[in-house]
């Protein structure tokens, strides 16, 4: 599902079960020592995928991929990528900062939203929105895609301008007939924050079960970061991987 949302630039890797057989490097598994079994089930095929979604560009499966202190991947020097995961689905995504600047998926089940969370999460324009998208367009659960939405914008947000964004921050419009949405940030989002972006346009896609969001920003005139240590993906730990 996800390589039909992104550029041929981005490597890819998803899967809908867990592989059996699948370990963690010896770095990787003491970040999930102590975790419930599920939460060590969804790390290790999410870092699985993320090995190799970066086999394809031609990185070696023997590196670790530790994590940040949000939760968020840590990935090699001059490399932009992002992993999701949800019951039914793990996937990675990775780039090269050179073409790509930065990166942001997220999958959900494609279930309504548990009572509460829509109003939590969106802003009153959006929450109308989403409400007509259910009458008019009935097949998706939008207020799922919404929240999926929010996630990638978040996902792409963070490696750029290393600062948080809240769910009220990006207003998100979800086009239901071209599998496009587009988000703008608002001003209490980018204040005191030098050439923060003012917006992202994504994909989306639904089917199996699950509704997918991803969003890829083009790298101009070369990577706007080289240091490795900010070489990041997180989220607000909704979905950290």
């Amino acid at each position: 599902m996800i390589e039909q949302l992104l550029a041929a630039e981005v490597a890819s890797h998803e899967v809908f079960t867990d592989p059996p057989g699948v370990t963690l490097l010896p770095e990787e598994e003491a970040l999930v020592r102590d975790s419930v079994e599920s939460r060590r089930r969804e790390f290790t095929t999410g870092r699985h995928c993320a090995h190799m979604a970066l086999a394809r560009l031609g990185f070696p499966r023997d590196r670790p991929i530790l994590s940040g202190k949000r939760g968020e991947p840590l990935w090699p020097g001059q490399v932009r990528g992002s992993i999701t995961h949800c019951r039914g689905y793990r996937a990675a995504v990775v780039a090269r900062s050179a073409e790509i600047a930065s990166v942001g998926i997220d999958a959900e089940p494609d279930q309504p939203l548990p009572e509460g969370v829509l109003e939590a999460v969106a802003l009153p324009q959006e929450e109308a929105r989403t409400k007509e998208l259910l009458v008019r367009f009935p097949g998706v659960c939008w207020d799922r895609m919404l929240f999926s939405a929010k996630e990638s914008v978040y996902k792409t947000w963070f490696p750029i301008t290393r600062r948080p964004l809240e769910f009220e921050d990006a207003v998100i419009e979800i086009d239901p007939v071209d599998g496009t949405f587009s988000a703008r940030i608002l001003p209490q989002g980018v204040r005191g924050i030098h050439n923060a972006p003012r917006g992202f346009t994504g994909r989306w896609i639904a089917g199996n079960g699950l509704v997918v969001t991803a969003i890829a920003v083009p790298a101009v005139g070369g990577s706007p970061d080289e240091n490795p240590d900010r070489n990041h993906d997180s989220s607000r730990g909704v979905h950290t991987a």
